[in-house]
């Protein structure tokens, strides 16, 4: 087994004092945390990007839709008013505003689904394979 530390092959445990060897193995854990607090920062922070990018666009795709219910209120009292074409300029405008809304409401839930589950997955996963990977160590030395 290599010492994560030195990068060089250990020395026998039997070579090694019980003081030394627990110093080595709370350097090595206090390493692993480290890392692995790192790991579930940079990873929650991605997410965090990604849920506010996503309720930005949500939030526009509802100022919009809000325009477009105003557009399609105005279209309504000009066709009733005026029965002139000026009412197909304004229908095609209101048209127009709940497509913009309806496509930015699409890539805001796109974007909030890449942000959930909020817990660091990978951070997590890394941790439990390094808990599994002490486990089987301690079994090992202690058969030995």
């Amino acid at each position: 087994m290599a010492d994560v530390l030195s990068g060089g092959p250990a020395a026998p445990a039997t070579d090694q004092s019980t003081a030394a060897l627990i110093q080595r193995a709370s350097d090595q854990l206090s390493t692993l945390v480290r890392s692995e607090i790192a790991l579930a920062k940079a990873e929650l922070m991605e997410k965090g990007k990604h849920a506010g990018l996503g309720a930005g666009l949500f939030g526009g795709g509802g100022v919009l839709a809000l325009y477009g219910v105003g557009a399609l209120i105005a279209t309504c009292i000009v066709v009733l008013d005026l029965f002139l074409p000026l009412w197909l300029a304004a229908l095609i405008m209101t048209v127009v505003l709940f497509a913009a809304a309806g496509v930015m409401a699409l890539l805001g839930r796109k974007q909030m689904r890449r942000a959930t589950p909020i817990e660091p997955e990978s951070a997590i996963e890394s941790a439990r394979a390094d808990v599994d990977e002490v486990k089987h160590a301690i079994k090992e030395r202690s058969r030995a």
